[in-house]
């Protein structure tokens, strides 16, 4: 059971949104809902979301989490604490979308090939469970990027009800905040593939070196930063991108941070001086 049943209320320009986001789960619920739950704060406010229409109806909710060399380890521990801490049943099954040539490519289309396998997952359980409906975290915010998982989401009839009701990542930061949620302050947290430059190929052996990496940054103090993979001629070098502010930071840690790259064979270690910036993996 949801522990957090009294929502606060939010500045007035979201009065009326979260009372129009249950009306509109409230359905979606008595039938039966999935959420592709990843661990980050769009999907976890979604569920949370979904679990307090559960509460008003007869329903059933169950969130899913797919598990790959791509998932960080740290987001799959945030995704099991939430559904623990909101009471909502949590299933972690193993994804194959290394099987998928266009995955592994990486030409551009990865993330498709990646939210394809999601909801043909998804798309399993709920025929074989009883789930009319699934759901993921697509939001207002999201429409101004290019997502071309969004694609793969239409073509298997999902919803996305935080842009049906007009939810921006700003506005579910400020009530998963004013609910006492950890999960506020996370920085954006997606899969380790995105990482790897466009056109080199994805192999688990690289993810499992942009984690370790990332995990040190993560333990030393650094919180918005990508390790980026690039291959020049086979050889694999990183480049780093950190928040500006957070350049010293980094400085401090620098000679241990080369020498654990260098360990997981990087030829070059560099710092992008522009700093931080999403789609960093796009050439």
């Amino acid at each position: 059971m949801n522990t957090f049943a009294a929502v606060k209320r939010s500045p007035a320009s979201l009065d009326g949104k979260w009372d129009k986001l249950i009306e509109t789960l409230r359905p979606y619920v008595s039938n039966g809902l999935l959420v592709a739950f990843s661990g980050g704060i769009d999907s976890a406010f979604l569920l949370w979301a979904a679990s307090e229409a559960a509460d008003e109806t007869t329903g059933n909710v169950r969130a899913i989490t797919t598990v790959s060399p791509s998932v960080p380890s740290k987001d799959l521990e945030d995704a099991k604490a939430f559904a623990r801490q909101i009471g909502v049943e949590h299933q972690c099954i193993d994804s194959y979308e290394f099987e998928k040539e266009g995955y592994t490519e990486n030409l551009g289309l990865r993330c498709y090939h990646c939210k394809s396998t999601l909801f043909e997952i998804a798309d399993d359980i709920a025929a074989t469970d009883g789930f009319a409906n699934i759901a993921y975290g697509y939001n207002a915010t999201d429409t101004g990027d290019v997502r071309p998982g969004h694609q793969a989401a239409k073509e298997h009839n999902i919803l996305y009800p935080l842009l049906t009701t007009g939810f921006t990542k700003e506005e579910i930061r400020t009530i998963m905040d004013e609910n006492g949620f950890d999960l506020a302050e996370k920085p954006a947290s997606p899969c380790l593939s995105s990482r790897i430059m466009t056109g080199v190929k994805v192999t688990p052996e690289k993810l499992h070196s942009i984690e370790v990496l990332e995990t040190f940054l993560r333990e030393n103090g650094l919180r918005i930063f990508r390790v980026r993979y690039h291959e020049d001629d086979d050889l694999p070098f990183v480049r780093v991108e950190v928040a500006p502010d957070e350049i010293d930071a980094f400085l401090n840690v620098k000679d241990q941070f080369v020498e654990r790259a260098k360990a997981e064979n990087f030829r070059w270690v560099t710092l992008d001086l522009e700093g931080y910036k999403t789609g960093g993996a796009v050439k």
